[in-house]
């Protein structure tokens, strides 16, 4: 049991009660209490609880219903029973109980009766009707009851508002005043049904023949005792007092002196200490009980009275006085049997259990859609093996399924794909019946310098190569040349290494690759890369050995080598042609022309010419006086000079047309190469492009693709800093920082590729901004704020670029050829690099005499075994194989004269800078620190 003290507002908020109403109870038990803050002792509050308690029991009614049957009922949960209304003043009586033991009540009906004198009133019987019938020969017997003066109501009665509850029995028949009226009620209902107030029973005559009376039960006497004047006078106005000579007979049952108003006790009870009340008072007791149950009733003041009107969705009784153990002004209880409803628990439906997203999610929107904390999803996400992430992180469709279903719900990616988006905004295609013949697109590749272009400008009668800076091609050139066999578009790509994505493009676009090998250098890496290329993108390839002019061409042996990468010559039982040429000399050139027209013949290559326009961006840069220019192909359909153009992230309207040749041209068939005018961004080299009629899906398109990339930018760049900065934090890696303009974006990719392979475990090369055209004084203020080098391909300083960057110190590097800035990116990388130092070993002396001479310390007599003991060199001292000094040697003598360096065979005198402990037997080494350059 606890011993823990409480305080009496405590034990009042306990209890329901008044903070007063409890002190009061607390003294009347003889506890004293001073206010609500006293406390009280554990044994004290079960004494005032065990006495309420006691009260509460003592305030339970019981009714006995049969013999075993015993109903209780409190007054602090009545259950009100639906009664019909009475106008007039009523006088109950209850019958001697049947044989079956039920009690018969008799409600008095609710017609109003004239006042006559009291022997002569007209009797009311009522019977109750039992759910069972009883047997028949069984009878009902009703005693004759008590002569009962009854009050004349000279008034009309009070008005009472009738409840709306459809389950009221229907109000009991009365009988007119010179015929008795028998009104047969059903039988009451399981709940208690409260009764007014002390009443009296009403004299009847003798029932009907079928009802035998019983004899009249004794009276029993109650002490008059004087009743307050306002009731004397209201009695007295109403009719003729009770006489004392007919007291209410034993078989009535009183109210309980303790009991609340409204309240009827039921068995063998002592008479009432007060007189009962008068029959108005009865009659509006009764009329307000029949308004039948769930109302609340109202008091109000009538004429000197009190009524109550019936309120719908009340309990009965007056709302004045507190139930028994209630304290006043508190809320009531809860009525028995009627719990409050348990908050369900719902359960979304299989509906609502879908999230729809369009391809990325962030996680705290993620967690809204499930209805769940965003931490408790972070905390499973973390779980599941993925770290990094925040509330705020963006998850992809793949994740954010995985992740919902580990709380049950099914996540739906609803974002369209560039394929349906295009179509939505291409509209209709057009139709295959109208499709014709079109010409050969060929891609020549290979090794740089294997003559290539070349041969190019022998097929096209052109000089292309001598304009090319090094010789060697930096750009994807797109020709059509009309041949004897018909038109032919060739595309020029590059040898060098770094154009690797460059090659992989024009594979993508041509129908036929012609493989260029040169015959008297044979199979190099860009030739095997070159096939891998033409395999995947699943094209013929026919083999031109080039240069077979020369004295060294092996044609044969390239032959060989190009079998063993499974190019077999038809010669040769395989099925690859193979045609040896002579870019300079022009031999050959026209059965290579030949070769390609059977093998594309073959291929019955054909277009729609009627349909709206598609094909592939094969370079794009920014020119000073025309903006964004776009050299693309087109592989179907046509071009038309003012068509809204999407490629990539661009969306514009064309406004001029060029063919390879320079001229101007209003339209573009299929398997032509022209450049474009009117774009207003950049397009990446080998975005697909087409011709859209409807411009505003096109451009939710171009801003769904944009969102992309710079939602796939920030998440790189963010992560690469982070970790460029964790490591040069940790001075693990040193970085070079790039600006990088190109004269066209398919060489801006390409220097891209080339530098950032040169980063190392220790050098990071880090490439901060790239684009395409001049060097412009923005380049300049972003090189000075990141400390980085701009490289310029093909490119020059643009107005006051040039000036600026000498006023800041920017160095500005220009380059034509790729090779040599990779080689000067080389260069400057390894300047980031500290310097290296190496030990050199110079010689070694043996300590054979130890002299201690003032002034100068411990000098060191040592015989020189090994190479040169040098002054202000740096030396080990070494006892017994274990160093235990590195230092510098302070001074060096040869008998008695300071020198420089002694050598081998000769003895000297060492003193040691700052180091005394010297013993015999040591090994002093001398060496130096020789610097040597970094490498990556």
């Amino acid at each position: 049991m606890t011993t823990t003290k409480v305080r009496v507002y405590e034990v009042a908020r306990e209890l329901g009660m008044d903070n007063r109403e409890l002190m009061n109870r607390f003294a009347a038990l003889g506890i004293p209490v001073r206010n609500h803050m006293s406390a009280l002792e554990p044994a004290e509050v079960d004494r005032v609880k065990r006495a309420l308690e006691k009260d509460k029991a003592q305030n339970t009614v019981e009714e006995r219903i049969r013999p075993t049957v015993v109903r209780r009922r409190t007054a602090a949960a009545p259950e009100p029973v639906a009664a019909a209304p009475a106008p007039a003043p009523v006088i109950t009586r209850e019958a001697p109980r049947a044989e079956n033991g039920h009690a018969a009540v008799a409600p008095v009906a609710p017609r109003p009766v004239a006042p006559t004198p009291p022997p002569a009133a007209p009797p009311v019987v009522e019977r109750e009707r039992e759910a069972a019938p009883p047997p028949p020969p069984a009878p009902v017997v009703a005693a004759p009851p008590p002569a009962v003066e009854r009050e004349a109501a000279p008034q009309p009665p009070a008005p009472v508002v009738e409840a709306a509850r459809p389950e009221a029995p229907p109000p009991p028949v009365a009988a007119r005043p010179v015929a008795p009226a028998v009104t047969e009620e059903p039988k009451p209902a399981p709940a208690p049904v409260p009764a007014p107030a002390p009443v009296v029973a009403a004299p009847t005559p003798p029932p009907p023949a079928p009802v035998a009376a019983a004899p009249r039960p004794a009276p029993v006497a109650a002490p008059e005792r004087p009743a307050p004047a306002p009731a004397a006078a209201a009695q007295a106005s109403s009719g003729p007092a009770l006489r004392p000579s007919q007291p209410p007979p034993a078989s009535v049952r009183l109210a309980h002196s303790n009991l609340p108003p409204g309240v009827v006790a039921r068995g063998n009870v002592t008479a009432p200490s007060a007189p009962p009340p008068s029959a108005a008072t009865v009659s509006r007791i009764v009329s307000q009980h029949a308004q039948g149950p769930g109302g609340r009733t109202q008091w109000t003041p009538d004429g000197g009275q009190r009524r109550r009107v019936q309120v719908p969705g009340s309990t009965l009784g007056p709302p004045g006085r507190p139930m028994p153990g209630q304290r006043p002004g508190a809320k009531r209880r809860p009525m028995p049997g009627k719990k409050g409803m348990k908050t369900e628990i719902t359960t979304p439906s299989a509906q609502k259990r879908i999230i729809r997203i369009e391809d990325n999610i962030a996680l705290q929107q993620l967690a809204q859609k499930m209805s769940l904390k965003a931490t408790d999803v972070l905390m499973k996400l973390i779980q599941m093996g993925m770290g990094g992430v925040n509330i705020n992180s963006t998850l992809d469709s793949d994740t954010a399924k995985l992740l919902a279903s580990e709380f049950g719900y099914e996540v739906e990616n609803v974002a369209k794909s560039d394929d349906d988006m295009i179509a939505e905004a291409r509209g209709a295609a057009g139709a295959q019946e109208d499709l014709e013949a079109r010409a050969p697109i060929v891609t020549v590749m290979g090794h740089v310098d294997h003559g290539k272009t070349s041969l190019l400008d022998r097929i096209r009668k052109a000089n292309v190569a001598a304009g090319e800076a090094g010789g060697i091609t930096q750009h994807i050139g797109a020709y059509r040349v009309d041949t004897g066999k018909g038109p032919i578009v060739f595309l020029d790509t590059p040898g060098h290494e770094a154009f690797t994505a460059m090659r992989a493009r024009g594979a993508q676009a041509t129908d036929v690759v012609v493989l260029v090998v040169a015959a008297d250098d044979g199979v190099m890496p860009q030739t095997r890369e070159a096939i891998n290329h033409a395999r995947a993108a699943e094209v013929p390839i026919i083999v031109a050995v080039n240069k077979i002019d020369k004295p060294g061409a092996r044609p044969d042996q390239i032959r060989q080598e190009l079998s063993g990468l499974g190019l077999q010559p038809e010669d040769w039982g395989g099925d690859t042609l193979f045609v040896n040429v002579s870019a300079l000399s022009g031999e050959n050139v026209d059965v290579l022309l030949e070769n390609i027209a059977l093998q594309t013949e073959i291929m019955e290559l054909q277009a729609n010419p009627a349909a709206a326009a598609e094909g592939v961006v094969l370079e794009a840069y920014l020119d000073k006086g025309r903006g964004v220019v776009a050299n693309v192909l087109v592989q179907n359909g046509t071009l038309n000079q003012g068509d809204l153009m999407l490629a990539g992230v661009a969306l514009g309207r064309i406004r001029a047309l060029t063919d390879d040749r320079g001229r101007r041209v209003k339209n573009a068939g299929p398997a032509t190469p022209v450049e474009v005018l009117g774009l207003p961004d950049l397009p990446q080299a080998g975005d697909q492009f087409f011709v859209v009629a409807d411009q505003k899906k096109a451009q939710e398109l171009v801003d769904a693709r944009k969102k992309a990339v710079a939602a796939k930018a920030k998440t790189t760049t963010a992560k690469g800093l982070e970790d460029l900065y964790a490591m040069m934090k940790a001075g693990e890696v040193q970085e070079l920082n790039l600006v990088i303009k190109s004269d066209v974006a398919g060489s801006v990719e390409a220097l891209v590729k080339a530098l950032t392979e040169l980063s190392t475990e220790k050098v990071k090369v880090n490439v901060i901004h790239t684009g395409v055209g001049g060097i412009t004084e923005n380049d300049v203020m972003l090189a000075t704020a990141s400390k980085a080098i701009i490289i310029g391909f093909n490119v020059r300083p643009a107005g006051q670029a040039a000036a600026v960057a000498k006023s800041e110190g920017v160095e500005i590097r220009q380059y034509s050829i790729i090779y040599e800035a990779v080689d000067e990116v080389k260069k400057a990388m390894t300047g980031l690099l500290a310097p290296v130092f190496k030990q050199k070993e110079l010689g070694k002396a043996d300590v054979r005499a130890v002299f201690n001479i003032p002034k100068a310390g411990t000098i060191a007599g040592c015989y020189v075994t090994e190479g040169t003991i040098k002054r202000n060199a740096k030396a080990r001292l070494v006892r017994d194989s274990v160093q235990v000094w590195e230092g510098t040697i302070a001074s060096l003598r040869r008998v008695k004269d300071d020198v420089r360096e002694v050598t081998s065979g000769f003895e000297c005198g060492v003193g040691l800078e700052n180091f005394n402990d010297i013993h015999e037997g040591d090994v002093i080494e001398c060496y130096e620190l020789e610097q040597v350059a970094a490498s990556l």
